[in-house]
């Protein structure tokens, strides 16, 4: 395997390791709110620590396929 591979494999496994973060934290969320948890404010963080991972989500996603100007 050359570096590029290894690169693109790295960035593949954080990729998944991010999208199963992310869906633990939905899982949480909803749980939460099913529950009629009315701590408003550990909601309010976790939600926001969704973002944080989708926004890191695409970061890794635009470096595994980057748009191509054609």
């Amino acid at each position: 395997m050359d570096g590029e591979s290894l690169d693109q494999a790295g960035l593949r496994a954080r990729l998944d390791a991010l999208h199963e973060a992310h869906q633990a934290l939905n899982t949480e969320v909803d749980a939460l709110s099913e529950n009629g948890v009315v701590d408003q404010l550990k909601i309010a963080r976790l939600k926001k620590e969704k973002l944080r991972l989708k926004d890191e989500i695409q970061k890794v996603s635009d470096q595994i396929t980057p748009d191509i100007i054609a």
